[in-house]
């Protein structure tokens, strides 16, 4: 099989048939935490490290005002065209999430799972924070998806997951390679398996994730100052399912709430 080696976020296409076949769950989940969690009505809607715009655009669907930003320009092309195709504005800018500021403040904020880790430093990880506590108005939520790293061997090293849109199909595999606590850095590869009518090729990109305990990122957010945490769910998007905050705990989406001080 022809190999290409390069960042996954390049090709947009194959990532948004990968990440954008199972968006009915987060959609109902980010819903409830709108109302279950903020403290005022939801109508604005920001997304740092947007990608494609699987999720912004079905936000937008539902009636939101939404907006998002994204480093990689070819990602946040391929969002703005969806818009278009769509009879929308575009709503994506080239942006760098540690280091920005909205226009006008959002009512709630989406990240996607770990696109915050690849924010290298704790310098970077703290703007991050500051700077998404400027764009969310207080009484606001900030829904936010990570891995954590647990005070013991993490129990998932490797996931593999199958998506078809039409006559393209994407194989992922993903697979932890290295695990550095001391430096706080996770080397993970990423691997695309593409299929089409015409042809089969592989992209593997390889890359650094930055990590965190539940106490090493409770103390950023202390550090960043702006936010408390509300709840703690993990992947299956139950709203019901509230899971503890210990050291042991490693999928984790976070309901943050922006405070008045």
């Amino acid at each position: 099989m022809e190999t290409i080696r390069g960042s996954i976020y390049d090709y947009p296409k194959y990532y948004d048939v990968l990440f954008g076949a199972d968006c009915a769950a987060e959609m109902r989940f980010l819903r409830d935490a709108f109302r279950r969690y903020a403290r005022r009505r939801v109508r604005r809607v920001f997304e740092p490290a947007c990608g494609t715009g699987r999720m912004l655009i079905r936000l937008s669907n539902a009636g939101y005002a939404v907006s998002g930003l994204d480093l990689n320009p070819k990602a946040v092309e391929y969002c703005n065209r969806r818009f278009l195709q769509a009879g929308k504005k575009p709503v994506a800018a080239v942006g760098d999430m540690t280091d920005f500021s909205l226009p006008r403040p959002c009512d709630a904020a989406y990240n996607a799972i770990n696109s915050f880790r690849h924010v290298a430093e704790e310098r970077g990880a703290v703007g991050h924070f500051r700077c998404m506590a400027e764009a969310v108005a207080p009484g606001g939520i900030y829904v936010i998806g990570l891995h954590l790293t647990p005070n013991r061997p993490p129990q998932c090293t490797e996931e593999a997951w199958v998506a078809r849109r039409g006559m393209l199909q994407v194989n992922s595999l993903m697979r932890s390679l290295s695990l550095d606590r001391r430096k706080r850095r996770e080397r993970v590869r990423l691997q695309f398996d593409v299929y089409t009518p015409r042809r089969c090729f592989r992209i593997v990109d390889e890359f650094d994730f930055r990590t965190y305990t539940a106490e090493q990122f409770s103390g950023l957010l202390r550090k960043a100052g702006g936010w408390e945490i509300v709840a703690v769910h993990d992947f299956r998007y139950d709203i019901d399912d509230v899971i503890p905050l210990d050291d042991y705990t490693e999928d984790a989406v976070f309901v943050l709430r922006r405070t008045d001080g």
